[in-house]
């Protein structure tokens, strides 16, 4: 049964652990949508500046295209200083960017945004703090040869072989996968898309 009787769900992603972090909590949306987004970040801008953006993009590149449904749009990008860490590419990129995460703290950002079919928009940023241990050559080689790394923000998946380079999180797990799950059932619930009540 859906947990929202009356109001359709659209992901504004084809992200897979978005997905599969949706259906963690019983969520299974009723469409899911490819955003037509630009995602290169601008000279200058921040991490935090880049999701909100980013997210309300792919929001209202979906809301154009859809009617009489909640949209559900997201984008998470690592924070390493005031660099910017979004998707790996390459090899070469995801070791570089591995690198540059050894032995220090990143931030992980998710932004959030949703929209009711009426257009009541609701938008959150969430922050989380990775500390990671000091890597070897040897472990970097090891982690960029299980491929992990493709289509990841900082070239990592923290819910795969590189929970071994992981000494702390502070903040929310599920925004390091892609998706804050506590934030975003707020957001949801809070359009009238019950997530959590009985029924």
């Amino acid at each position: 049964m859906s947990p929202a009787p009356g109001l359709r769900l659209v992901l504004a992603s084809t992200s897979a652990r978005r997905l599969e972090l949706l259906r963690q909590i019983g969520v299974e949306p009723d469409d899911i949508t490819a955003p037509d987004v630009d995602e290169t970040v601008k000279p200058g801008e921040l991490a935090r500046d880049v999701v909100r953006r980013l997210a309300t993009a792919k929001r209202e590149s979906v809301t154009a295209r859809v009617s009489n449904a909640v949209v559900l749009a997201a984008d998470t990008v690592v924070a390493c200083g005031r660099r910017v860490l979004q998707k790996a590419d390459d090899e070469a990129t995801a070791r570089r960017y591995l690198e540059a995460l050894s032995g220090r703290r990143h931030r992980v950002l998710t932004g959030v945004a949703v929209c009711s079919p009426h257009g009541d928009v609701r938008e959150r940023v969430v922050s989380t703090v990775v500390t990671v241990k000091r890597l070897t050559a040897v472990e970097i080689a090891w982690y960029l040869d299980s491929g992990e790394w493709q289509d990841k923000a900082g070239g990592y998946a923290i819910q795969g072989r590189f929970a071994a380079f992981v000494k702390s999180v502070n903040g929310s797990y599920s925004n390091v996968i892609g998706l804050p799950l506590a934030e975003t059932v707020a957001l949801l619930e809070g359009l009238g898309y019950a997530v959590t009540r009985p029924g």
